[in-house]
């Protein structure tokens, strides 16, 4: 989210909403248009009347509050007419590659009609609620890269004018966000009008900055890290650079301290406002607040004048902070050495996972240390107990979507998706014993075609070296919500919130600058809340 909030600022993108079609009941069109350089896009918006028990955060839902598709260019009266037959069934309907994101979203409903109610009688809502909840409307699915007939990722790259554009992954995605985050803002002043007329007044500028777009993100999103491993790592390792880029720094100045703090006491605000009922959750967050009242500390009293400063920091942090902790101040340390790191953000990208091939000629030594590079701590697992294999990963006929069984309980183990790489790579490991290691893979695998996919992400493991999750996918005691939040940190999301252990509640672009006040000035540092 914040590369492209840079970005649009960067480049000076220019936003307007040429249409806005909506009636009294709410029901109706709207259309908001970035032009870019080399471009323009849009966000095709329909708003409904949906019954309140029709409402539900669950991906097998068939109507929604809103509908939303992010168009290619500005749409004609006969594209808004094909989406509006299209849209808002979803799956159920078609979109073409003329579209770049197809999406949907509910209001929270409590909310929106206390901020109706409240602006209708010329009234701001009650801020500290606002605080509570974090968001109007929250998105049940952002979806892109070719599905329900959307443009694929590989045709932004051909079609755009500007392929840099949305070069970044899941950009699309954050853009049709960051614009629905607008359109939900004019509805419900609008909605609020309708119902005060003359007494109606429009949310206030600081208390619609505070409200981001919450999302619901079920076990689709899990399977994603496992099936893109070198996606994965190039994530990782930019942010693995970029830290260790500014630990490499010898001396660090007064103000680069100072900027850090000032962000740390709006990260304890973040944290404050950061609610979660799950238990899981609920510990974490308060780890994490003592562990910003401990480097609170520790920068008050630490001199700026210790050689590699910041390296001083990540070992004091790894000695006594949380997991929590720990990350926060990874991240935290980076924000004022923007030149430094921003450019690790074109390495983010995978353009060569779609051309890679299983090289035959490798020996089974060598692929088998690979194996064993990624998975040797799996050697010691017993995988011949049932908490070990307990879940099983499969895709429901219903929804075409991926979801987590027991296998002990369920008869699922037929429909098992490969999503269990650590347990695959301990049976290519013994079945490779009774070969001869200078003998190439090619010939293990004409044999043994099983083993095919974990042959490939070993060779693919030595361009990726953080493509692997280290650790059980299928295990009783595995934690989905754990890949989920993996996922959502790079996006930029806040607010982790748990609702079980297979989904979570989550919330973008809190404090961001609306399209008509973004600049270079407040594009960046919006994520951490300062008032």
């Amino acid at each position: 989210m914040r590369q492209l909030t840079r970005r649009m600022a960067a480049e000076q993108w220019q936003f307007s909403r040429p249409h806005f079609n909506i009636d009294e009941n709410g029901v109706g069109y709207a259309v908001y248009t970035a032009a870019y350089p080399g471009g323009k896009a849009s966000l095709v918006a329909f708003a409904h009347d949906l019954p309140d028990e029709l409402r539900s955060d669950r991906v097998i839902a068939e109507q929604w509050d809103t509908t939303f598709s992010l168009f290619n260019g500005e749409p004609t009266a006969e594209d808004i007419q094909r989406l509006q037959n299209n849209v808002p069934l979803q799956e159920a309907g078609r979109v073409s590659e003329s579209e770049l994101t197809l999406s949907r979203a509910n209001r929270s409903v409590r909310l929106w009609e206390h901020v109706v109610d409240a602006l209708s009688q010329g009234n701001q809502p009650n801020e500290q609620a606002l605080h509570d909840v974090g968001y109007l409307m929250r998105t049940t699915a952002v979806y892109g890269s070719g599905k329900f007939g959307a443009a694929d990722r590989e045709q932004l790259k051909s079609d755009l004018s500007n392929p840099n554009t949305f070069k970044a992954p899941f950009s699309v995605e954050m853009l049709t966000v960051y614009l629905i985050r607008t359109f939900v803002r004019d509805l419900v002043n609008h909605a609020a009008f309708c119902k005060g007329r003359e007494n109606a007044i429009e949310l206030s500028p600081d208390l619609a900055r505070g409200l981001g777009i919450g999302n619901s993100t079920g076990l689709g999103m899990a399977p994603f890290l496992i099936n893109h491993p070198v996606l994965i790592s190039n994530w990782i390792s930019a942010k693995e650079e970029a830290i260790a880029r500014v630990r490499s720094i010898e001396q660090v100045t007064d103000d680069d301290v100072k900027s850090v703090f000032i962000l740390l006491k709006r990260m304890q605000l973040l944290t404050e406002r950061w609610q979660s009922a799950h238990p899981i959750q609920q510990k974490k967050l308060a780890a994490l607040t003592n562990d910003l009242d401990q480097v609170e500390q520790y920068l008050t009293q630490a001199s700026v004048n210790t050689a590699f400063y910041w390296n001083e920091l990540t070992n004091w942090c790894e000695q006594h902070l949380s997991t929590e902790g720990q990350e926060c101040m990874a991240s935290l340390m980076l924000e004022p050495y923007a030149e430094m790191i921003d450019g690790l953000s074109d390495c983010m990208d995978d353009p060569i996972s779609s051309t890679l091939r299983i090289d035959g000629t490798q020996t089974i030594e060598t692929t088998s240390e690979l194996i064993k590079t990624s998975f040797g701590w799996a050697t010691d697992i017993n995988w011949a107990s049932e908490k070990a294999t307990a879940r099983c990963w499969y895709v429901s006929e219903e929804k075409l979507e991926p979801r987590l069984g027991e296998r002990y309980e369920e008869p699922i183990n037929d429909y098992e998706q490969p999503l269990a790489p650590a347990r695959d790579a301990v049976a290519a490991l013994n079945a490779m014993q009774s070969w001869d290691n200078k003998k190439r893979v090619a010939e293990f695998l004409v044999v043994h075609p099983e083993h095919r996919r974990t042959v490939q992400r070993a060779q693919w493991s030595s361009m990726a070296p953080y493509g692997e999750i280290r650790d059980n996918t299928i295990d009783a005691s595995m934690l989905p919500i754990d890949l989920l939040r993996a996922k959502l940190s790079f996006f930029g999301a806040t607010r982790f919130d748990p609702r079980s252990d297979r989904w979570v509640r989550i919330c973008l672009y809190p404090g961001a600058p609306y399209p008509e006040e973004l600049n270079t000035d407040n594009a960046d540092l919006w994520i951490y809340p300062d008032a």
